[in-house]
């Protein structure tokens, strides 16, 4: 069978709204993109990594780390409500227009999800890889049934109530933690999309409608978008990656 172009686009624009340039800060002794970078370059799939930035020093850092940063990102691609989708066309049309490359799969990879298991990725790889699904996506239970959602109305007099049904808060058996009227559990996406390249084209998305799936723990993710979610990240480097060091 013919090798599969497998193409990794991690995105890293400078200018983050709640955490101050939390794509390159350091989590122990790595820059935040740094981790996503090294478990992308143990992948036994993926065999080209492009990082996406607006900044010359995002652009530097990212090179430190072995990754290919061939252009700066347009402003306009970089913005805090820019379309995500954007910058994975703007990449592939970049690559395309300059060298010809169309990839077979591509994987898009988070800096703020530093703890991303290379086994994961590549098990996510797989469902693509071997056309059970156009795309796929690593995913985590939810700690809490949406249908527990609340919500404050109310105007002279603001009080709580159901999101579901506009009256008092749902309770009681059958509203159990991951026991809702029969319903499947519940699952959140943990930041990592894979998808034939075709679904791109024909969706003008990273998924298609019907999605594989990798379940992970919750204990193993952290998606690090303020500051709570960077401490959280440093303690569990502490307590399980110390040990890993730069290289």
């Amino acid at each position: 069978m013919k090798k599969k172009n497998i193409l990794s686009i991690i995105g890293i624009r400078s200018k983050s709204s709640e955490l101050k340039n939390k794509n390159i800060r350091l989590l122990g002794n790595k820059h935040l993109v740094g981790w996503i970078l090294g478990a992308a370059k143990k992948s036994k799939y993926i065999n080209r990594v492009i990082v996406s930035t607006d900044s010359v020093k995002y652009q530097r850092i990212a090179k430190s780390y072995k990754a290919e940063v061939p252009f700066l990102r347009p402003k306009k691609l970089s913005a805090k409500n820019s379309n995500e989708i954007d910058f994975i066309k703007h990449t592939l049309d970049f690559l395309k227009k300059k060298e010809n490359y169309t990839p077979d799969i591509v994987v898009r990879l988070l800096a703020t999800v530093p703890f991303q298991k290379t086994k994961d990725i590549d098990r996510l790889i797989e469902l693509v890889l071997k056309k059970k699904f156009d795309s796929a996506a690593v995913v985590t239970k939810a700690k809490q049934h949406p249908k527990k959602a609340l919500k404050i109305i109310g105007k002279k007099k603001k009080y709580i109530v159901s999101y579901r049904t506009n009256k008092g808060i749902d309770v009681g058996k059958n509203l159990n933690r991951q026991k809702h009227c029969g319903e499947d559990l519940v699952y959140f996406r943990s930041n990592v999309l894979c998808c034939n390249i075709r679904v791109i084209k024909k969706h003008n998305s990273l998924t298609s409608n019907k999605v594989g799936y990798v379940v992970i723990p919750n204990k193993e993710f952290v998606d690090i978008d303020n500051e709570d979610d960077f401490k959280y990240a440093e303690y569990l480097y502490l307590k399980n990656y110390k040990h890993i060091n730069k290289n």
